[in-house]
C-alpha cells in the first residue's frame, strides 16, 4: 500500500474504472491532486484498491475525498478488508493528525438502487467508509441541461434581474436565505457556526473562487426593487455550473424559484456551452422540480458522507 510515483504510474491508478479517471492527468498538472494523495493496494502488478482526494487549486489542503475504488471481482473476497486498510493507511499519511476529515463523495447511477450488482458495488464502498467511522451525510442529485433543451423562459413578468452590487450585498442575501434551508450541507454549517459566518465562509471558499464573469450573477427583485433571491451562474475547472440558487424566506411559495432559474440558464446557454449541471440535495424536492421543469435531467447522484 503505497501512493503513486506521479503520472507514470496513472495508467496503473486507472486500473479500476470511474468517470473522473479522465480528469486525473489534468488534475495533476493543475495542482488539484498530488501524487502522494493518490494510493494504491496491490497484489503483485494487480490493483486491488484506490483511494485519492482533491482540492480546488495548487497549494490548498485536502478539500474532498473524491476516489475510492475497490476490485469487485469474486476472485477477490477479501475486498471490503482491503478497502478498508488502504484508507486507513492512507488517510494517516495524508492528513494532519487531528483536523477535521475531509467529506467524501461519490458519482453514482440515479438508478443505483435498482441494479443488485450495482447497488452492491456501492454498498461495499459505502461499508469501507463506515468501518473507519463515517457515516451518510445526504444524496444529491446531479442534473444536467443541454443546448437541444429549449432555453427556459421566465413564466411572469414579476420579477426583474440586476447584477450583484458587491460580495458583502450577495454574503447578506446568503445569511438570509439560510433561514429554513433544506440543503443539508447548510443545515450542518449552523450547528458549528452563525448565520453570517457560514455565509461568508461559503462566498470565500467557492463562490468568490470563480474565475467566470462575475456580471453573470443576478438579483431577483420586484418591480419597485425589494430582493426576492438570486442566482450564480458561473464556470468551474470542468463545467459551466448553477453555483448556488435561492429565494429569500419571506418570498418563498410564490413560484419565483422558476423564473430565478430561467435567468441562470439563459445567461449560460447565451454562452453556447455543451452542459449546464447544477446539484440539490435528494431531499430537496421544490428545488429538484424546478430544476426539472427547466429542462434539467437527472443524469446521475452523489453520495456524501461525513465523519463525526
Amino acid at each position: 500500500m503505497r501512493p503513486i510515483t506521479g503520472r507514470e504510474e496513472l495508467d496503473l491508478f486507472s486500473q479500476l474504472p470511474y468517470v473522473l479517471n479522465e480528469e486525473l492527468a489534468d488534475d495533476l498538472a493543475a495542482g488539484r491532486r498530488r501524487p502522494e494523495w493518490m494510493w494504491v493496494a496491490l497484489r503483485g502488478d494487480r490493483l486491488l484498491a484506490r483511494t485519492a482526494w482533491w482540492s480546488r487549486s495548487a497549494g490548498d489542503a485536502p478539500l474532498i475525498l473524491d476516489i475510492l475504488d475497490i476490485e469487485d471481482s469474486a476472485s477477490v473476497s477479501d475486498h471490503v478488508d482491503i478497502g478498508v486498510r488502504l484508507l486507513q493507511t492512507a488517510m494517516a499519511a495524508t492528513l494532519p493528525n487531528g483536523s477535521r476529515h475531509p467529506e467524501y463523495s461519490r458519482f453514482i447511477p440515479p438508478d443505483w438502487r435498482e441494479n443488485a450488482a450495482t447497488r452492491q458495488a456501492i454498498e461495499d464502498r459505502m461499508t469501507v467508509l463506515e468501518r473507519t467511522g463515517a457515516r451518510l451525510f445526504v444524496e444529491r442529485l446531479r442534473l444536467e441541461w443541454r443546448p437541444e433543451s429549449p432555453v427556459p423562459e421566465p413564466s411572469s413578468r414579476r420579477l426583474a434581474f440586476r447584477p450583484v452590487h458587491d460580495g458583502e450585498e450577495l454574503v447578506a442575501l446568503m445569511a438570509s436565505v439560510l433561514d429554513g434551508t433544506l440543503d443539508a450541507h447548510g443545515r450542518d454549517d449552523l450547528t458549528r457556526m452563525s448565520v453570517h459566518e457560514a455565509a461568508t465562509r461559503h462566498y470565500e471558499d467557492e463562490l468568490a473562487c470563480y474565475t467566470s464573469p462575475r456580471d453573470w450573477w443576478r438579483i431577483a427583485t420586484l418591480p419597485h426593487g425589494e430582493p426576492v433571491g438570486f442566482v450564480i451562474p458561473a464556470r468551474n475547472d470542468y463545467n459551466p455550473i448553477i453555483a448556488y440558487i435561492a429565494v429569500l424566506p419571506s418570498h418563498r411559495g410564490n413560484g419565483y424559484i422558476d423564473d430565478i432559474l430561467a435567468e441562470g440558464t439563459r445567461i449560460l446557454a447565451e454562452q453556447h456551452v455543451p452542459r449546464i449541471r447544477a446539484s440539490t440535495d435528494l431531499g430537496n424536492t421544490p428545488m429538484a422540480n424546478a430544476f426539472r421543469r427547466a429542462g434539467y435531467i437527472n443524469f446521475e447522484r452523489a453520495i456524501n458522507m461525513t465523519w463525526s
